[in-house]
């Protein structure tokens, strides 16, 4: 399976924001999506993980309650809504994917930039 990940850009501090994870290759039955994102300088930050089967969610404590995952099974795509954005939020995000619960992240897309100006 193949993700690509879209629909960042530039946000102004407390708008919000929804980004794209688009499969292609195969549908995603029985696999798990996460959404991370990295900004410049720091490590690589999980924000939050969909099941697609079952669309239990769960996110990071830093970012629950701020972000929401959707699902359409339609569109093979899965969303990252976030709210009340941060300069610190400031980040090329990425979406992955793992069979079920495994553990290993695969089939990184190229991420899509979020700028939050002040």
């Amino acid at each position: 399976v193949q993700l690509q990940a879209s629909g960042g850009g530039l946000v102004q501090a407390g708008g919000s924001l929804s980004l794209s994870c688009a499969a292609s290759g195969r549908t995603l039955n029985a696999y798990t999506v996460g959404w991370f994102r990295q900004a410049t300088g720091k490590e690589r930050e999980f924000i939050g993980r969909v099941g697609w089967n079952s669309g239990v969610t769960y996110y990071s404590a830093s970012m629950e309650g701020r972000s929401t995952l959707s699902r359409d099974k339609a569109r093979n795509t899965v969303y990252l809504h976030i709210n009340d954005l941060k300069p610190e939020d400031t980040a090329v995000y990425y979406c992955a994917c793992m069979l079920g619960l495994s553990g290993k992240w695969e089939s990184w897309g190229q991420g899509t930039l979020v700028t939050v100006s002040s």
